[in-house]
């Protein structure tokens, strides 16, 4: 029986990778790399340990990446943070799951003070205590570390006892190398097929699409 929920932040409980690739791609811009908005968009979901290795050679991350990560870090609060909003019917899911005895969790590549903020944004920051950050993991997404540290703050539950919510291929990577299941949702730019292709066990179009459809979901028992 499911027993707890670990969800992701960005794309998944807030409408916030364009801004993230925005500030990617203008933080890449000022050190003088200029990367399509797409590229960028596609590698949402990790953390920087893992995004800017796709774009930088080793030594342009030894001289650059740490500097370029801090400058996307204050560009995203400058020009973007402002336009981040939750998706519909959030806390509304988060209180059918918490109804249903379910343990919670927040598993997320963004930095803890970013994830703070993003917490208020999904209006749930009263309602789920357990989290954990890229501060937590040694290693992002699609490394299982973060969902790993997850299961740790979790009372008594083993990965089979857990699911999954995530909005990228890189959730389901991360969940399927800890052990568990991961519901998709569409709300992150991919495609059913994608996430599907990646290890989802059922899509849905974003939070309130799997609330409309929480009886027949996963998150009921139903293994579709």
């Amino acid at each position: 029986m499911l027993k707890a929920v670990i969800f992701d932040v960005d794309g998944t409980l807030i409408d916030s990778v364009p801004q993230h690739a925005r500030a990617w791609q203008d933080a890449f811009q000022d050190f003088g790399h200029d990367i399509p908005f797409e590229d960028i968009r596609r590698q949402i979901g990790k953390g920087g340990d893992q995004l800017l290795p796709v774009f930088l050679s080793g030594d342009e991350l030894d001289e650059k990446g740490e500097a370029l990560e801090k400058h996307r870090s204050k560009i995203l609060k400058e020009r973007y943070l402002p336009t981040i909003q939750g998706l519909p019917q959030v806390r509304a899911l988060i209180e059918r799951l918490q109804a249903d005895g379910k343990q919670l969790a927040l598993a997320s590549s963004a930095k803890q003070d970013e994830l703070q903020t993003y917490k208020k944004i999904a209006d749930i920051d009263d309602l789920i205590g357990t989290e954990t950050s890229s501060d937590d993991a040694e290693e992002s997404k699609p490394n299982p570390d973060i969902f790993q540290a997850a299961l740790k703050r979790l009372n008594g539950i083993a990965p089979t006892d857990a699911i999954v919510i995530g909005d990228t291929p890189y959730d389901a990577e991360a969940a399927r190398k800890a052990g568990v299941r991961t519901i998709g949702l569409l709300s992150g730019g991919w495609s059913a097929e994608e996430l599907k292709q990646a290890g989802c066990i059922a899509t849905y179009r974003d939070p309130a699409d799997l609330l409309a459809h929480y009886d027949g979901s996963p998150l009921a028992g139903s293994q579709t």
